[in-house]
């Protein structure tokens, strides 16, 4: 048995043998090699289009954590959670933080910016607002972070919605606090 399958132009061909002219294998147990060849090509097809075709506001360099999203004057290009900025870089950038970190960051970076206008990081826990943070831009681009500092209680699911002066939702970043 040869199967044939397409994946971004290229062929994947998948080859069986079966003994089943000499008496090897009874017709039921071929039938069902046969079937579970046929299965494992079509998973063999679904993971090469799931890893040739991924998200795209997913970064595939693990060292470039940028998203981009625009509106209006300002265009979001980096939002990120981490542990320490220097030199206007995020360091340790995660999505799960220890509970005795003295504070978790939300870094954004625009550019371009247009002109002097304001975001807000709000901040949820449990999906009830615990904090919102204003922060201004000035041109031609501009980053900023706001921060929280956790507490023990703090534990459990988080969210930053990084919105403009209209509420409209720029970004939102998950993030969890644990022991």
């Amino acid at each position: 048995m040869n199967t044939i399958l397409k994946a971004r132009g290229r062929e994947i061909m998948a080859y069986s043998v079966i003994y089943n002219n000499e008496g090897h294998l009874p017709e039921s147990q071929v039938r069902s090699i046969q079937v579970i060849i046929s299965i494992l090509a079509y998973l063999l097809l679904i993971l090469t289009l799931i890893f040739c075709f991924p998200h795209p506001t997913i970064s595939q360099d693990k060292d470039d954590l940028s998203i981009s999203a625009e509106n209006g004057n300002l265009r979001l290009k980096q939002a990120v959670m981490c542990e320490e900025i220097k030199d206007l870089v995020p360091y340790n950038a995660g999505v799960v933080f220890p509970s005795n970190l003295g504070r978790i960051l939300c870094f954004t970076e625009f550019d371009p910016v247009l002109e002097k206008t304001a975001i807000y990081h709000k901040y949820y826990f449990m999906d009830k607002l615990s904090a919102k943070k204003k922060l201004t831009l000035n041109p031609p681009r501009w980053a900023t972070f706001s921060y929280i500092e956790p507490r023990e209680t703090d534990k459990g699911p988080w969210r930053v919605e990084i919105v403009d002066t209209e509420d409209n939702i720029l970004c939102i970043l998950r993030f969890s606090i644990t022991d």
